[in-house]
């Protein structure tokens, strides 16, 4: 249950059986009148607080996390709030906007994505009525000057380098979300944010639990003044992890330990790791048989089915069990609605089909009429032809069993169906993707995570702990269930001290991903110059963090310099300088150490070549290895010439084959010669010989025997030292003898220090080096993008171009390439649909696998032929952006324009029909719906930049009516 405030903090919950000032019925009557008194006033100055007013629009009392981060905003400070997910977080962030409407100020919320400033959107109108609530997400523009605005962060940021007149008056903006400035492609728009907020603005930031929150802070203590940082690890329903596996559910940790797990303490005098110790005995023992029985019947069952095992069903045998049975346990256990996490839209849609292949029902049918009803009024203006290609019907017949997947190929408005019907209680089961643990409402009673694997764009990685708690997080419905859920099936392999680690790990600390892009630039110098915008970029999280490692790193270069100290004294040595002395002994070592390699490396491919020219029935002598001795070549080894005259090499050398004396046929390696060999004699190879007939080995093996009789054994080449006729180290050896240290007594304990000496020394440097390359790495890459502005115009010292100011209007990862287009009139002339399939190239990109049918299908005409200049375009600036080494950064540079929606975009556009358009983008409708929307967007922004005179500005406009049409025009978006 959630816990009561507690007792002293002002004021408590008549709930809990206390009055406001701390004292409980009747304890008045044992005070003094002074005492009286001062509880009287303290209690008149508590209820005139905002905080307490507030406090009454909820029918439970507030957390103790939540009313120290209320008391802190109506103290003036700012706040970072960082908790569990489901612990109630935004309750903070609606206490800024409470606290802006009594004041008379305005509030901005931000969120990360569309869907939830949708539903912040939603909650507050109801809350405060739509006449006070405003929402600007780029697609819908709602009483935008609304004392409240929710709004995307990419909203805010844009409004910031515009000025827009909307900022006026702002008193407190909440960062709903606020970890997304981790994100490697969006992050950088919440640090742009906070650095350009105007100081007089209270910045609210509510992040998920990181371990880093106490840095985190520290940075918005520096960039915005006072910042309080408030870090709860306490859930306020306990969450019980669970391993399902077969027919019966195990918990995963021991009694001792799994309160403190659920609860999201701590444990006393350690960390939060689990452990094989934490871990049921009984599920390990289960874990340990069940890998026993694999390698005893060397895995040839494991690739069967979904890993279910042969064991199914028998008595101490673990299985996974199917989805059908998993959400039929769940429901007799009385563990729904749950959620159950599968990293694969094709895998939420198969997990769906599954359950009513299996006849699985988990609603009434009341609820089966109430959810056709909810249903119907909400697809109600979607065309009938467009709902039978959504395949809307075999959709509905799953939600009246209460059952629905949910994932980002769904049409935005079935998503949020979904949605409305889980936290009606209407679905019980739902099949997501992990884009549903970010921020979206919908708590369940359990999670069910199937692996603990998931493709990450490049590869199958193990979940994270942060993941993991993430995901999980969801379960456990507050104010409604006591306790939630996470459970885990059973897979092959499972291996439950690691689940353990993976639950009760605590460390997943947020890390900047900010870097200054194109249009940042010009937008900073335009409002800043350079010199400004430079310390500006200085004040980022991301040159925060890299100066805090800055700063351990030359803690250790102070340290090292002080151990130098120490051994230049004990090197030192009365006869002279022995650190010259110990620098020749080095030179010497160094030039002797390279010439062996060089000879290592001469005598490789003198051997080489000795081997390739050996022919059959060459006797030779095998100078080292197990078959050192004599031998009589079989065949040389030598690689086939191949179609251009070449031979592959694969580093290996000939591998002649042998027959030795002691009647063996061995195919030998250049291991076994270090040295050049030669054939020392020849013994014909009889026609019938078989090197598998142990008769042909013996009578060959004879003959070479007696062949070697007359023969000297073999002697191994050796050559003279390569170092004993090299003037280098003659030279080095003469001015070692001649150096006053070399007679010293104690010169090998001088050298032992002088080498201890050099040793630290190179780390030394090696440090210093790394402190260089992390100073100012903010405002290098700044320069260096300045740079390349520069080169093509867009900046001209301190002064932004008019190319410039069109670039400002340009945002996107391609916004360079989008600016540049526009300037060398690629797209003049193009109709409507023509330029929508360019545009389409700059915001679309292929998921894997996408791509693998070859050249994507283009429109004909002048669409066909921009685009190929838009793909010369983007080669030039690449080029340029290795010229200013930018492309040598992580994730820098503009990515090559994706063509792969543009037939798709070009026909929508055109006015061709949903049906006929998704059969040929085989496209799931929500990515067409998503992919659509980014490219309204985006013709937009290039509306907004193409000047006056020329065709493009028209045209975008125009492309943008025939867009936004059909599913496009009815679809809130995600």
């Amino acid at each position: 249950m959630t816990p009561a405030a507690p007792r002293n903090t002002a004021p408590v919950d008549p709930a809990n059986g206390a009055t406001p000032g701390g004292a409980t019925p009747g304890e008045d009557e044992e005070l003094s009148p002074a005492e009286r008194y001062a509880a009287f006033r303290r209690r008149a100055q508590e209820e005139a607080t905002a905080l307490h007013a507030f406090r009454q629009l909820y029918d439970f009392p507030l957390d103790e996390f939540q009313i120290e981060a209320c008391a802190a905003l109506e103290a003036g400070e700012g706040v970072l709030v960082a908790a569990p997910t489901g612990s109630g977080k935004t309750i903070v962030g609606e206490f800024a906007v409470h606290l802006a409407l009594a004041e008379g100020r305005k509030c901005f919320y931000t969120t990360p994505i569309k869907a939830l400033s949708n539903q912040k959107y939603a909650d507050l109108v109801k809350r405060y009525g739509p006449a006070k609530v405003g929402l600007l997400t780029g697609d819908n523009t709602v009483n935008s000057e609304a004392p409240v605005v929710v709004m995307t962060t990419e909203v805010l940021r844009n409004m910031l380098y515009a000025g827009s007149q909307t900022l006026s008056g702002l008193g407190y903006v909440v960062m709903d979300e606020v970890h997304y400035l981790a994100d490697r492609f969006r992050g950088a728009v919440w640090e742009e944010v906070i650095i350009h907020l105007p100081e007089s603005v209270t910045l609210v930031s509510l992040s998920a639990t990181v371990s880093n929150a106490e840095e985190f802070g520290d940075w918005l203590d520096t960039v915005r003044g006072g910042t309080k940082v408030i870090v709860s690890e306490h859930r306020p329903v306990p969450l019980w992890q669970h391993v399902l596996a077969g027919n019966r559910m195990y918990d995963l940790f021991t009694n001792r330990v799994a309160e403190e797990r659920a609860s999201g303490r701590k444990r006393e005098g350690g960390g939060a790791r689990g452990g094989e110790a934490d871990v049921n005995p009984e599920l390990v023992r289960l874990a340990r048989a069940e890998q026993d029985r694999r390698y005893a019947r060397g895995d040839r069952f494991e690739k069967r089915g979904r890993g279910r095992s042969m064991s199914n069903g028998r008595p101490g045998r673990a299985w996974t069990p199917s989805r059908a049975e998993v959400v039929g346990r769940l429901d007799d256990e009385g563990l729904l609605p749950a959620i159950t996490f599968i990293f694969s839209r094709a895998g939420c849609e198969a997990a769906v089909q599954q359950c009513l292949h299996s006849g699985l029902r988990l609603n009434s049918e009341a609820e089966r009429a109430e959810v056709r009803a909810l249903v119907e009024a909400r697809t109600a203006t979607i065309p009938d032809e467009d709902l039978h290609v959504l395949g809307y019907y075999e959709w509905i017949d799953a939600l009246e069993r209460g059952v629905a997947a949910h994932h980002a190929g769904m049409l935005p408005t079935f998503k949020e169906i979904v949605e409305e019907l889980f936290l009606r209680g209407l679905v019980k089961a739902v099949f997501a993707t992990e884009t549903l643990a970010l921020g979206i409402n919908m708590p369940a009673r359990s999670v069910v995570m199937e692996k603990l694997v998931k493709w990450n764009g490049e590869t199958h990685a193990d979940v994270t702990p942060g993941e993991y708690t993430q995901l999980t997080g969801r379960a456990g419905r507050r104010g409604i269930d006591i306790e939630g859920h996470a459970v885990v099936l059973w897979q092959p392999g499972l291996d439950p001290a690691a689940l353990a680690g993976l639950a009760g790990t605590r460390t997943y600390p947020l890390r900047s991903s900010f870097k200054p892009s194109y249009n940042m630039a010009v937008n900073l110098v335009s409002q800043f110059g350079r010199h400004k915008s430079r310390e500006l970029l200085e004040t980022s999280f991301a040159q925060f963090q890299a100066d805090r490692s800055v700063v351990g790193i030359a803690r250790q270069v102070r340290r090292n310099e002080e151990g130098l100290a120490g051994y230049r004294e004990a090197v030192s040595c009365h006869l002279g300088d022995f650190q010259e002395y110990a620098g020749l002994r080095r030179d010497l070592k160094d030039r002797e150490n390279l010439l062996a390699r060089e000879g290592a490396n001469q005598r490789r491919a003198s051997a080489a070549d000795s081997l390739e020219k050996l022919k059959p029935g060459d006797v030779i002598h095998v100078p080292t290895g197990r078959f050192a001795g004599l031998a009589l070549v079989l065949d040389p080894g030598i690689p086939a010439v191949g179609r251009h005259g070449h031979r592959p090499d694969h580093g290996e050398g000939p591998r002649p084959v042998v027959l030795t004396a002691e009647r063996q046929v061995k195919r030998l390696a250049m291991i076994d010669f270090p040295v050049p060999v030669e054939a020392v004699d020849r013994l014909r190879i009889p026609r019938s010989f078989n090197p598998r007939s142990p008769q042909s080995r013996r009578d060959l093996a004879s003959a070479l025997r007696t062949k070697a009789g007359h023969l000297e054994p073999g002697r191994v080449r050796k050559g003279r030292a390569a170092a004993a006729d090299d003037p280098e180290i003659a030279r080095l050896r003469a001015a070692l003898r001649q150096h006053p240290c070399h007679g010293c007594d104690e010169r090998e304990d001088h050298a032992r220090w002088a080498e201890r000496y050099e040793r630290l020394n190179r780390d030394t440097r090696q440090l210093e080096q790394r402190m260089k390359s992390r100073t100012h790495t903010i405002a290098r890459t700044f320069d260096r993008v300045c740079a390349l502005l520069t080169d093509l115009g867009y900046l001209s010292g301190d002064s932004v171009t008019d190319d410039g100011r069109r670039l400002a209007r340009l945002y996107g990862e391609l916004d360079l390439l989008a600016s540049e287009c526009l300037r060398e009139e690629i797209w003049e002339g193009l109709t409507p649909p023509e330029l929508a399939a360019c545009a389409s190239a700059l915001v679309f990109e292929s998921r894997r696998g996408d791509d693998e049918g070859g050249a994507p299908k283009l429109p004909d005409g002048g669409a066909r032929e921009s685009l190929g200049e838009m793909i010369r375009l983007w080669g030039h600036l690449n080029a340029l952006e290795e010229q200013h080494k930018l492309s040598t950064m992580d994730n820098w540079g503009q990515r090559e324009p994706d063509l792969g929606f543009a037939w798709i975009a070009f026909r929508w556009a055109s006015g061709h029909p949903l049906d006929a358009v998704l059969r040929e983008a085989d496209l799931p409708a929500g990515d067409f719906v998503r992919w659509t929307r980014q490219l309204i967007d985006v013709l937009g922004q290039i509306a907004n930049a193409a000047p006056e005179s020329g065709t493009v500005r028209a045209a975008a406009r125009k492309a943008i009516d025939g867009l936004r049409r059909g599913i496009i025009a009815y679809s809130s978006v995600n």
